[in-house]
């Protein structure tokens, strides 16, 4: 379930044609080290939201082969009293290039109601190409090599990329591509861009928004079709407060708890 959530908030989706070229990240202006932010994932089943994790977002700073990276990190948990119903421990981490924005390195480690998934991908942008080395429990490790364009991202990412695009010149219903590999394959996604509002958060509070909707990938908790609402603050930062989606028993919410560290004030609290 809280893999699921890591893809909301990435923007995961399948694309059936660009009407715009992909997006391309090449600085960072919305985060820092030392940025965290936490969110509380919610499950409804009937009519019953139930309080099931936590899933948490951090930034670091490091070097990989002696290249300053950012380090991001994403760990995602069922609440123990849950672990009976549905067990998650997730960590997704990748290993961005500070100066281009690329990705160099992305790891993902999941354990999910009793299915396990690994994946590393090491990208390789001299040769356009990103060796993919998956396993999970239906299927053993196996490595491929697949083909990439400058601007192709891992979802953790793709994620943190999508909070550096200028929304300014966006129309309400104008889609915004991405590119990102998600396993073995490299998606065209399409969020869609649906506005402005305004979002309470609970424990965070009232939000300026800016709202997205998103095609969603069938697989294990997903029904392909559906659409994913993201909402994002509208301000320099653009945090997600607040992503909601059905799922094949239910639905999933995931709201902003608490954060730190952020690089800008974050002007769209209004409460």
């Amino acid at each position: 379930m809280v893999r699921n959530f890591v893809t909301i908030v990435i923007l995961l989706a399948v694309s059936t044609g660009l009407s715009n070229p992909p997006a391309c990240v090449t600085r960072n202006s919305a985060f820092s080290p030392g940025e965290e932010i936490s969110y509380t994932l919610y499950f409804n089943w009937g009519f019953i939201w139930v309080n099931a994790g936590e899933g948490v977002f951090n930034v670091k700073e490091t070097t990989f082969k002696d290249t300053p990276v950012y380090h991001l990190n994403f760990l995602g948990t069922s609440h123990r009293w849950y672990d009976a119903i549905f067990r998650v421990r997730d960590r997704f981490q990748s290993y961005v290039e500070k100066e281009t924005f690329s990705p160099l390195w992305h790891e993902m480690d999941t354990y999910e109601g009793g299915h396990e998934a690994w994946d590393i991908y090491y990208f390789d942008h001299e040769k356009n190409r990103i060796i993919a080395i998956t396993e999970d429990s239906k299927r053993p490790r196996s490595t491929d090599t697949i083909e990439i364009d400058r601007c192709s991202y891992d979802i953790v990412t793709a994620a943190y990329a999508a909070r550096n695009l200028d929304f300014s010149s966006y129309q309400v219903n104008d889609t915004i591509p991405f590119k990102i590999m998600i396993r073995d394959e490299l998606h065209e996604i399409k969020p869609v861009f649906r506005g402005r509002d305004t979002v309470k958060a609970r424990r965070g509070g009232t939000f300026e928004c800016l709202k997205f909707s998103i095609e969603l990938v069938d697989g294990f908790i997903f029904k392909g079709g559906d659409d994913l609402f993201i909402w994002v603050t509208d301000d320099d930062n653009r945090i997600p407060v607040m992503i909601e989606a059905e799922i094949r028993v239910g639905s999933i919410k995931a709201v902003l708890n608490s954060w730190n560290g952020l690089r800008h004030p974050l002007s769209a609290r209004i409460d």
